[in-house]
């Protein structure tokens, strides 16, 4: 499929202004060559049923095209979503639950966060390539300063494995990932996931990195003490990407990131910086509908208690970021 989307605001308003153009642009992402049954895998025209139902010519199976995707089972105009998904991708510095309701005119503020971590789970694209080259790689933490810590462990902030691809003397991809300690087994599990076979790794010296060569990488050794220079001088574009990371954490979502969503506001931050450079703002609008509907649905539940059958309601509001709030917060709200 060529590449089609909105450049301006103007265009998104005319191009998608009925139920009928969104759906037909979201018929043109999930199946780019045309109709394939997802029960039987049968290609061919479907029927349609009802006017928004699709009937698989083979097996007669029905389906929709949000069926199987962020926006299965929604009762809200689709109008309606691809305004919020233009809104939040055109923000350069992020969005927060509170500015979505508000540009939305949304009369709950908790439909705005639950669709925000909808969109989080959809800006991770199935199947991304692997970070390639020359890659640094440290660990940081998100979270209030804590006394007496040692070593790399920690109480209550959350540690935070970062990977930056070099590109030249400027800075490439990025991947991140919440991990619960820096020993030499995730950290190594990191690695597989994130850095293609046959790059290489510039780490410190700590001992959670001392395998890497085994794992097919060329490990390169910066050992940082007794050194002259300060860690962001010796690995400075991972520390660089650190520091705004937290920047971020804390202008756009006031620090207010609970253990549980970090996962998906670093998913959000890598998203944004790995697309920086597009030109047009409405390349990111079609890149994060297309990624919607290539994911599983993501039901409120899950998003609120993972791991858990069912849950009562949505937590109160406790911050415009309704994050809950480890970052920064020496005392966070435990909702999110």
């Amino acid at each position: 499929m060529v590449e089609e989307y909105p450049c301006t605001i103007f265009e998104l308003e005319d191009k998608f202004s009925t139920e009928v153009a969104c759906r037909e642009y979201l018929f043109r992402l999930r199946w780019p060559d045309g109709f394939c049954c997802p029960h039987c895998g049968e290609a061919g025209e479907p029927r349609i049923d009802r006017g928004t139902l699709l009937r698989c010519a083979a097996c007669y199976h029905q389906t929709s095209v949000t069926a199987g995707t962020i926006f299965q089972d929604t009762h809200t105009p689709l109008r309606v979503w691809f305004r919020a998904i233009w809104w939040v991708t055109t923000q350069k510095n992020g969005a927060s639950a509170l500015g979505l309701q508000r540009i939305l005119g949304l009369k709950s503020y908790e439909t705005a966060w639950a669709w925000l971590h909808k969109f989080r789970r959809a800006m991770v694209r199935p199947g991304r390539e692997l970070l390639s080259g020359r890659i640094e790689v440290d660990e940081c933490y998100i979270g209030a300063p804590e006394e007496e810590m040692h070593g790399r462990g920690t109480a209550d902030k959350a540690l935070v494995v970062v990977a930056v691809e070099e590109n030249g003397s400027r800075i490439g991809r990025i991947r991140f990932r919440r991990v619960p300690n820096a020993s030499a087994p995730t950290l190594n599990r990191f690695l597989q996931e994130s850095v293609a076979p046959g790059s290489v790794v510039h780490t410190d010296g700590w001992k959670g990195y001392r395998k890497v060569s085994s794992l097919g990488y060329e490990h390169e050794v910066t050992v940082l003490k007794g050194r002259k220079e300060q860690a962001s001088e010796l690995l400075p574009r991972v520390h660089l990407v650190i520091s705004l990371l937290k920047r971020w954490l804390m202008g756009t979502h006031q620090g207010a990131v609970s253990h549980k969503h970090l996962d998906y506001y670093l998913d959000e931050f890598t998203f944004r910086f790995n697309r920086r450079k597009s030109i047009s703002r409405g390349k990111l609008f079609y890149r994060l509908i297309q990624q919607a509907v290539a994911v599983e649905p993501i039901p409120l539940d899950q998003i609120l208690h993972p791991g858990k059958k069912s849950v009562q309601k949505l937590p109160p509001r406790k911050s415009p970021a309704m994050g809950g709030g480890i970052a920064l917060h020496s005392n966070p709200p435990a909702a999110a």
